[in-house]
């Protein structure tokens, strides 16, 4: 009963809309002075949790993907989508998709993805005939993969929470972000071809083609460059984001030109600001995770689910069910950090592999993303455009379906997400 009144607790404090490293700071402090008569382990539980090479990974992957972006070498990637696939009907969608897949594995972010190839992309889809609110869905939708392809935030935040491989969880998420996106690219085509509005673009030649991937290829080589040194074990995921570092501070200062001392230094302002909310935001997470451990919350779930005898299939399509309502009000970074410390015990007496877990709780926040009533990218997409946010809500509503399917089918054949770190030589 305590555990269930702890958990309600935090949950209403992050629904009051107070920062998420307040309410989970606030809820662990207040269970550790009731139930140990102080807070003085405070201080050293954030220190333990942070002094952790492994959280480098954070503020040198945000550096990489704001050099790249201001550096203007990702400005062109749906101009070059666009050449190679647009003259086909339903073309423009695809390269909507393809272009957020690119974008996606270069900023780590839904938010950043939606935004950036969303005022783009938009205005041509609706150009050729795509239904607004087809249009707006398809880049709230797209913009998700930001979760699920590497680098992600929310996956680095879940791999230091369940003490996971960073890499093998990236290397997990590359099949199944590759087959969402190429779900989402078939169901363009397929929408497209039943429609007499949507129109093609003209094909402008094979020589624009090679002009485009030309101009879009230092960001084109970024995703290979990161992943295909932790594939290989040329470096670990650490020194993958140093080198993603210095590989975009180089394409900006010496193809591009454009990294001045004032663009530097605005990336790195932005860099400092966002790994503070989110160091901020973990070190709330290790007080709450250390309290609910010190009344043995995760035990206790552990010890019921063992005891109610579920299977684990059973087990996961309850908490997915449960994650996927939660994300209907929460944010995917409190998602992770209530509900992995409470999970992480019962997940391993089933002996669920973990790293799959990770990949289907990120497409679950994918679809937090794009599910009311607060989902963060029906609100960007709104914004973005001034449209109806009924309108978004409607154009998303089939992608919901699509990723549901999607989650479903990695559920069903778990070697979708595990069979490319192990073959990378992860153990796991």
């Amino acid at each position: 009963m305590t555990g269930i009144l702890i958990v309600i607790g935090l949950i209403a404090l992050l629904l009051s809309g107070i920062p998420i490293f307040a309410a989970l700071l606030l809820t662990g402090s207040t269970v550790l002075f009731f139930f140990e008569g102080s807070v003085e382990s405070v201080a050293d539980t954030v220190f333990a949790h942070l002094n952790s090479p492994v959280l480098l990974t954070i503020p040198l992957f945000i550096l990489m993907a704001q050099l790249m972006i201001r550096s203007g070498a990702v400005d062109d990637l749906f101009g070059m989508a666009n050449t190679l696939i647009g003259h086909v009907k339903g073309g423009i969608g695809v390269a909507t998709i393809l272009s957020c897949t690119i974008f996606a594995a270069i900023s780590g972010s839904s938010v950043a993805t939606a935004v950036s190839i969303g005022q783009t992309a938009i205005p041509q889809m609706k150009r050729y005939g795509f239904p607004e609110r087809s249009a707006l869905g398809l880049v709230a939708a797209g913009g998700t993969l930001g979760i699920l392809i590497p680098p992600s935030g929310p996956m680095i935040l879940y791999a230091v929470v369940a003490n996971a491989s960073i890499g093998a969880l990236f290397l997990a998420g590359i099949i199944p972000g590759l087959l969402l996106a190429l779900v989402f690219a078939v169901f363009c085509l397929i929408s497209a071809r039943g429609s007499s509005e949507i129109d093609r673009a003209p094909f402008p030649g094979w020589r624009a083609v090679l002009a485009a991937m030309n101009k879009s290829i230092w960001a084109l080589l970024m995703p290979p460059v990161v992943m295909g040194g932790i594939y290989f074990g040329i470096f670990t995921a650490t020194e993958a984001a140093a080198v993603g570092c210095l590989y975009a501070l180089l394409v900006g200062a010496l193809v591009y030109r454009n990294l001045g001392p004032r663009v530097l230094t605005a990336c790195l302002k932005d860099t400092v600001l966002t790994s503070l909310m989110v160091f901020a935001i973990i070190a709330g997470a290790a007080v709450f995770g250390n309290a609910i451990t010190i009344i043995r919350l995760p035990n206790q779930v552990s010890e019921l689910i063992v005891a109610m005898n579920l299977t684990p299939l059973v087990f996961m399509l309850v908490v997915m069910a449960m994650i996927f309502v939660m994300g209907m009000f929460l944010e995917s970074i409190a998602i992770i950090l209530i509900t992995t410390p409470i999970l992480l015990p019962a997940l391993i007496a089933l002996d669920i592999d973990l790293i799959w877990y990770g990949v289907l709780l990120m497409i679950n926040l994918e679809l937090a993303m794009i599910t009311p009533p607060v989902g963060m990218n029906l609100f960007v997409i709104k914004g973005i455009t001034g449209s109806p946010l009924s309108t978004v809500i409607r154009g998303a509503a089939p992608f919901v379906l699509l990723m549901i399917g999607g989650m479903l089918a990695i559920m069903a054949l778990p070697d979708l997400a595990t069979w490319l770190p192990r073959l990378a030589g992860y153990k796991f």
